[in-house]
Order: structure tokens, then C-alpha cells, then sequence
């Protein structure tokens, strides 16, 4: 995958998954998310917001491990846990990074001790790290990223207070918002939560493209409009 300086053990790691090629918005946020800015990246379903989430927590984290969480991920569920920690396992296994995923159905006292051990990657719902980090006060000194991952259903299930006790907890870290759309609750959440943030969009390429085409279409149309009337009026002096 040909990114700016990407981390040469992530780099082999993705290509040993077929990924050899950064996709649009991989291309265009990877240095603003290396850099360690805030963030809000708007893009639909199936444009591989998971995988830049994963690649960048990956080449942000590079290096020694170290027993308190990095990086933390909120997500909506059970199944966007176990994808999340699934797509770890696959691009980070050159990475000696530790990844752990906690959710709703998961025993709590087992969790807690388990992250106690010592993690690089923390991924959760947001029930689920709301009382983790209530109950056991884990040091956060040393987070780099903190990322809300579709963000539009975790909001309409009324998350926002758990997200922020969360947020506040930390005193310095990158914050990334990832969602499909940009709603008013998210424009509340980012205003209360991230610092300057880039605003990255990329809903509506496909529309753009369809416009695009549609122009190009009547552009052909008018063309051959043009090209019948001047055949008509080379009939018409001919049977002059």
C-alpha cells in the first residue's frame, strides 16, 4: 500500500492481505491522522473506515509496548468488536501490538484484570468501557488515540454521556470521530469534544461521479443533436 512513510511491518502485513493499493480516503487522511490532529471523517458504509482505523492505530503505536492503553476504540457493538479485534490480528501481526476487545456479554471481572495485565489497544462498547473505567481508574496518561467508530448509531442509542465521562478522563489525545453521516448530534459531540479538528467528507464521491457521467451524457447527446442537423442541412442544399 504506497502511504507516506508508512511502517515498513504494516506495509508487509497489508500486503500479505491483498492490500496493496490505499483506497481515497486512506490516501487523503493518513498524514492529517499520523500527525496526531483531531479528526471527523464522514464516509459510506463499505469504504473501508474499519481498516483506517485499524492501519493508522497500528502505525501510530509502532514501537515498544507498554502496559497502559494507547489507543481506544468505541464501538457499537459485540460483532463490531470481534471484527475490529479481527482486523488487529490480521494487519498487526508484525506488530507485537497487545489488542483486547470488552463488550456488554463479557465478564467484567475478567476484563478488568485482563486489561491490568498490561495492553497497547483497547476496543469496546460504549457500556461496557463506561463502567470499566468507573470502577477500576485506569491510567490514560499514556493514550494516543481515542476514536469513536460509526459514531451516528452509537449516538442514537444515546451514548453521548458515557462517551464524554470517557473523553474527560483523559487530559491530552488525539480524538477521532468516524461516521456515515454528520448529524446534529455529532456536531454537539465534536464541538464538546475535539480541539480544531479536520473535517475530512467523503459522502457523495459516487453521487459526483453519477453527475459527472449524466454530463457527459448530454454532452454525447448534444454532440449527435449537432451532428443530425448538420447531416439535415447538407440533405436539404444537396436536393437544392
Amino acid at each position: 500500500m504506497k502511504l507516506k512513510k508508512i511502517n515498513e511491518e504494516l506495509q508487509q502485513a497489508l500486503i500479505e492481505n491483498g492490500l496493496t493499493e490505499a483506497n481515497t480516503m486512506q490516501k487523503e487522511t493518513f498524514s492529517t491522522l499520523k500527525s496526531g490532529s483531531d479528526c471527523i471523517i464522514i464516509a459510506p458504509k463499505g469504504s473501508g473506515k474499519s481498516t483506517t482505523i485499524v492501519l493508522n492505530v497500528i502505525q501510530r503505536l509502532a514501537g515498544a509496548t507498554e502496559e497502559s492503553p494507547r489507543a481506544l476504540i468505541i464501538v457499537e457493538d459485540k460483532v463490531k468488536v470481534l471484527e475490529m479485534v479481527d482486523l488487529f490480528e490480521k494487519y498487526g501481526k508484525h506488530s507485537n501490538l497487545e489488542v483486547y476487545g470488552v463488550h456488554d456479554k463479557g465478564d467484567m471481572e475478567y476484563d478488568k484484570n485482563y486489561v491490568s495485565t498490561g495492553i497497547d489497544v483497547l476496543i469496546g462498547t460504549p457500556n461496557k468501557l463506561s463502567d470499566m473505567f468507573t470502577t477500576a481508574g485506569y491510567n490514560v496518561n499514556r493514550l494516543k488515540m481515542f476514536i469513536l467508530d460509526d459514531a451516528d448509531p452509537i449516538l442514537k442509542l444515546r451514548h453521548e454521556t458515557k462517551i464524554m465521562r470517557i473523553s474527560n478522563s483523559i487530559v491530552k489525545t488525539q480524538r477521532i470521530i468516524f461516521t456515515e453521516q454528520f448529524t446534529e448530534r455529532i456536531e454537539i459531540l465534536a464541538e464538546k469534544m475535539l480541539v480544531e479538528p479536520y473535517e475530512f467528507d467523503f459522502d457523495g464521491e459516487e453521487d459526483e461521479d453519477e453527475d459527472e457521467d449524466f454530463e457527459e451524457d448530454e454532452n454525447l447527446e448534444a454532440d449527435e443533436n449537432d451532428d443530425f442537423q448538420e447531416q439535415e442541412g447538407d440533405e436539404e442544399n444537396g436536393n437544392k
